[in-house]
Order: C-alpha cells, then sequence, then structure tokens
C-alpha cells in the first residue's frame, strides 16, 4: 500500500477521532509524538470551533487590555518628528499636559523604536550609577569656558560662554573673532555687570584664564580681575573636563539645537541670533535637571547684589632695564667652562684660570682680567639666567691621592702610562705630562699636581713592583753611539 503525506490538519483530526472513540490521551499524545497538553487543546479548539479550528494560526492574543491607543501612537510619533532631539523622557513631560492618563516612559520608548525613530540601546546605564554635583545656591559659582564654531565661508570664531552652577541660567554667550585675553575679560566684565558677581569661577587651565602653570607664573588680566573683584578663581585638574561638565553639556545643546541648524554669514548675525536663543534657553525651555523648569525660575532666587565691578587692567607701567646676570667658572684642562649642562669653549691657554661670565641680549661674554676672552651664543632661555649660579648636585670635588712612595711616568701619545711591565689609562688630555703613582694596597692611583685623576685595580706582576719602585723616574734612555 503507498505511502500518503497527511496534512497537519489531518493528522490533529486523526488524533482527535482516536481520543473520542476511547483512546487515552496520553497514549494518542505518545503515538503521535506530541505533549499530553497539546492534544488536550486540540479537543478543546474542536469542541468550540470544528475541524477549521485545528489549523496554525497566530499566538498573538485576541485583546491587549494594556496597549496603546493608535491616537496616542500617532501623537508620539508627530513629537519626535517635529523635534527630533527630543527623547522619552521629554515627550513624556509634554503629554502629561494634554492626557489625564499618559504612557509610561518605557511604552514610549517602545513606540519610537517601533517606527525605527530611535535606535535600541545594548545597555543603559541605571539611575542610580549617575552622581550629580552642584552648588546649593545661585551666584555662588559659575563656569566659564570657550567652544569655537565657523561662520558660514569656514571662518573659526570663539564663543565665550558662562553658566551658573546652581540654576544652569546662561550669563556668558559672546561671540568673538579670537578668544584672546581682552575679548574673554570684556565678555566677563560685561556679564558681571549685568548679572552680579558670583563667589567663585571655575574654568580649565587656558592661558586666557590663568599663568598660574607657566614656565614663569603670572598674573594675566582674567587672574587680576577675579582678584579685584574679590572672586575666588578655581581651576580644574589637566586632561579633567568632566570637572567643568555643565558648561560642556551647554556646549552640546548650543550644537545641536543652535549651530545644526543655523548659518551665519557675519559675527553679528551669529550674535543677535545668539541672544535670541539664550533668552529661551534661560526664560522658556524646559531644563531635566531642574525638574523641567526653566534656568529662569532658579536663578531669580539668587539675592540682587549691587557691587562696582571693578577692571584688572591696570597702566602699564615703564619696564625696568634687564638686570644683567654675571657668574664665574675655572676653566676646565679642556680649555672650557660649564654652564647649566652647557659646555662652551674659552682656550686651553686659561686652563685652570678663573673667568667671568655675563649674560645679556642672548650672548655670553666670557672675561679674564678684564679682558673679553670669547662670546657665545645663549644655549638656555633667558628664564634660566637665575640659575647659572647653580652647580650640579652630583659633581663633587676630586679626592686627594693617598700620601707614600710615589714614582713618576709620562703620559704616552696614547694616553696610558708603563708600570711594572703593565699599561695603565690616564687620558688623552694628559698626553706628554708627568704623573705620579702609588700603590694603596690592591689598586694603583695615578695623580698629577696633588689631584687623583684616575685609580685602577692592580694588574701588574707583584714580583716586579721592586724593580719599578727602585727607579722612581724610570728606566734611563738608552744613548745610541
Amino acid at each position: 500500500m503507498p505511502l500518503v503525506d497527511l496534512s497537519m490538519v489531518e493528522q490533529r483530526y486523526d488524533a482527535v477521532r482516536e481520543v473520542l472513540d476511547g483512546a487515552t490521551v496520553k497514549d494518542t499524545a505518545t503515538r503521535y509524538g506530541v505533549d499530553r497538553r497539546t492534544l488536550q487543546r486540540w479537543l478543546v479548539r474542536y469542541a468550540s470551533d470544528g475541524l477549521a479550528a485545528l489549523a496554525d494560526k497566530s499566538s498573538k492574543p485576541d485583546r491587549c487590555p494594556h496597549q496603546m491607543a493608535p491616537v496616542i501612537e500617532a501623537r508620539i510619533v508627530e513629537l519626535r518628528r517635529s523635534h527630533p532631539g527630543w527623547g522619552p523622557r521629554t515627550i513624556l513631560n509634554k503629554l502629561r499636559r494634554e492626557l489625564e492618563s499618559p504612557p509610561s516612559r518605557s511604552a514610549i520608548y517602545r513606540c519610537l523604536i517601533r517606527h525605527r525613530l530611535i535606535q535600541p540601546k545594548s545597555r543603559r546605564r541605571r539611575r542610580a550609577d549617575y552622581k550629580r554635583w552642584e552648588r546649593s545656591r545661585s551666584m555662588e559659582l559659575w563656569q566659564i569656558d570657550v567652544m569655537g564654531p565657523t561662520l558660514a565661508d569656514g571662518t573659526g570664531v570663539s564663543i565665550v560662554t558662562g553658566i551658573d552652577d546652581h540654576s544652569r541660567f546662561c550669563v556668558i554667550a559672546k561671540v568673538v573673532a579670537r578668544a584672546t585675553a581682552r575679548p574673554v575679560c570684556d565678555a566677563l566684565l560685561e556679564a558681571l555687570g549685568r548679572h552680579g558677581i558670583p563667589e567663585q569661577i571655575l574654568t580649565d587651565n587656558g592661558k586666557v584664564f590663568t599663568g598660574r602653570l607657566a614656565r614663569k607664573p603670572a598674573n594675566v588680566l582674567f587672574d587680576r580681575i577675579c582678584l579685584s573683584n574679590g572672586i575666588r578663581h578655581l581651576l580644574t585638574a589637566p586632561y579633567s573636563p568632566t570637572t567643568t561638565g555643565k558648561i560642556e553639556r551647554l556646549h552640546k545643546t548650543m550644537r545641536k539645537e543652535f549651530f545644526s541648524d543655523n548659518s551665519f554669514e557675519t559675527i553679528k548675525d551669529m550674535q543677535v541670533a545668539l541672544d535670541r536663543w539664550v533668552v529661551d534657553y534661560n526664560n522658556e525651555r524646559e531644563h531635566q535637571a531642574l525638574g523641567d523648569v526653566p534656568p529662569i525660575r532658579r536663578f531669580e532666587l539668587a539675592r540682587p547684589v549691587s557691587l562696582e565691578v571693578i577692571d584688572g587692567d591696570v597702566e602699564a607701567e615703564e619696564e625696568p632695564a634687564p638686570r644683567k646676570k654675571v657668574v664665574s667658572r675655572r676653566v676646565d684642562r679642556a680649555g672650557r667652562i660649564s654652564i647649566l649642562k652647557h659646555r662652551y669653549h674659552v682656550g686651553r691657554h686659561l686652563a685652570g684660570e678663573a673667568v667671568t661670565i655675563e649674560s645679556a641680549d642672548g650672548l655670553l661674554h666670557v672675561t679674564h682680567n678684564g679682558a673679553v676672552v670669547a662670546t657665545h651664543a645663549r644655549r638656555h632661555l633667558v628664564d634660566e639666567d637665575d640659575k647659572m649660579d647653580r652647580r650640579p648636585k652630583h659633581v663633587r670635588r676630586p679626592a686627594q691621592p693617598t700620601k707614600g712612595a710615589e714614582v713618576l711616568r709620562i703620559v704616552d701619545k696614547h694616553g696610558s702610562i708603563s708600570f711594572a711591565g703593565t699599561g695603565y689609562r690616564v687620558g688623552n688630555h694628559y698626553r706628554g705630562q708627568t704623573v705620579g703613582i702609588r700603590l694603596v694596597g690592591d689598586t694603583v692611583q695615578i695623580s698629577l699636581d696633588g689631584t687623583l685623576l684616575r685609580t685602577h685595580r692592580a694588574r701588574h706582576d707583584k714580583t716586579k713592583e721592586f724593580g719599578a719602585l727602585a727607579q722612581p723616574k724610570g728606566k734611563p734612555r738608552k744613548v745610541r753611539s
């Protein structure tokens, strides 16, 4: 008998008929290779709707009581497309004003994913993982920084920005051609005259803000303004932009909501449009970090301060004439002197003599007995002139040779001497000079004019020391007939 393929519905119908004819559910389910609970569902469906109920159907429930209404879903999509920068939280705040029972934030998030308006996040940080730091009241701390947008023609400009740490109120938004000291300080003075004087100002370590970290520390104009008005100027740690996180977040909002959709031909046009945006940011735009209220609601609670703003720029006084730096050195045997690890040649004829070195106009003038004997271009920085008196800590005075029996030897052309049939190195600088040799324990000391030059471990034959010491001045030279 040929095999016949039965459809899925026919197989289920056969299983149901067997059970109805008296077979047990367990045995029938085992024979057809399904679970007994599956067979029981087939029986219920067959009893309710007949043979058609045994066909495959979707597992989707017939009704979902908590499903979002199509009208609300359409409104969510409309808000997102009208404002691409709004997320689920912002859309929820808008719907709370329109609906009595708005959907949850997670429902809005899933709705945006279904319509492919946002990308699902693989991992989201928990709210407990975030740490927020802010001052307890307004006008206690301002954060100030500089950002750099461009004009329509690609010309780079700078915007001096400032924000109140507690209220997130934008206190400075000044467009300048270049963020140099005077334009940045003018923007600060304008903000101080409009809003008052804060207790502290936090900035990064830029040169326009501070000169404390420079090679030669100084008070720049920004520091002088803070000092004159009683403001404590705080600095962030190097390479720590998260310390000024609120002003960095303002820059992100400004790029996303203002510069992404606008282009300007001149600095004046950009400033006019930016002023309008700042007014809306401070007075109308809801800030999530403040509980979805505008920053003005917090900033207006600050106590009015009526203090006169003092400009830190003072009249430039005549700079005193640069003071000449004069030090003294002793010329070594190679005819050189050392200044701050740099060596300068003076002349071997002055070896051992004391000379005077004067630093002026980028030159080093070397004087001996009132006469200039050499002039060199200065190799160190002018700021290091005050360190010319400092001597290297590792340089020590040469040790004195041990007293005792001494023999004399002439340094050969290779910079060595011969003692007891063994050569010992002295140095090429001493070629042709007569040096003294002493035996100290197992070492050989070589000295010149009371100064110890070298110390070597004895390598010669001990039996030949008597002959070497017996002729202190060496063997007499043979005279040819």
